[in-house]
C-alpha cells in the first residue's frame, strides 16, 4: 500500500513539475531582407559579390532592414539584439544600435501577420505602424 501511495506522489510531482516548466515556443525567424513594399524589394536591396546590401538609391523607394542572427542592419545604422520577449501577439526586441555619429538603445515592437509579413509599431508615436514584407532574395 505504501508503494502505491509513493508512486502516486511521484506521478503527481512529475505532473506538477511538467506544468510549471516553461514551454519552448518556436520563435518567428526574422532572418532576411524586409522592405516597406514587397514590389520594391529589388530597388531597396541588391546583392554584390554574394552579399546582401542596400541599393544606392534605396531611400527613394522605401525603407527596409536586413536581419542576420542578432544583427539588424538599416541603411543608416546597425543594431545588435540584446533581448526578446513576447507580450501576447507582439514581440518586443531591445537592441543596442549605432550610426556613424551616435549609439543608442532602441526597442522594436512587431506583430507577425504571416511568415513573410510583419507590422511594426513605434512605441514613441501613438498609433503609428509600419508594414514590412520579406523580400525573396
Amino acid at each position: 500500500m505504501a508503494d502505491i501511495s509513493r508512486l502516486n506522489a511521484v506521478r503527481t510531482g512529475l505532473l506538477v513539475a511538467a506544468l510549471l516548466l516553461p514551454t519552448q515556443t518556436l520563435a518567428f525567424d526574422l532572418t532576411g531582407a524586409w522592405a516597406s513594399e514587397r514590389e520594391l524589394c529589388d530597388k531597396v536591396f541588391e546583392k554584390k559579390g554574394g552579399a546582401l546590401g542596400f541599393a544606392e538609391l534605396s531611400d527613394l523607394y522605401g525603407s527596409g532592414f536586413i536581419v542576420n542572427g542578432n544583427a539588424i542592419r538599416g541603411k543608416a545604422g546597425k543594431c545588435t539584439i540584446k533581448s526578446r520577449r513576447q507580450e501576447g501577439d507582439k514581440t518586443i526586441l531591445s537592441a543596442s544600435c549605432a550610426t556613424s555619429i551616435m549609439t543608442s538603445e532602441l526597442q522594436f515592437n512587431y506583430k507577425v501577420v504571416d511568415d513573410n509579413t510583419l507590422i511594426r509599431d513605434v512605441p514613441d508615436i501613438k498609433d503609428m505602424t509600419l508594414r514590412y514584407s520579406r523580400c525573396p532574395m
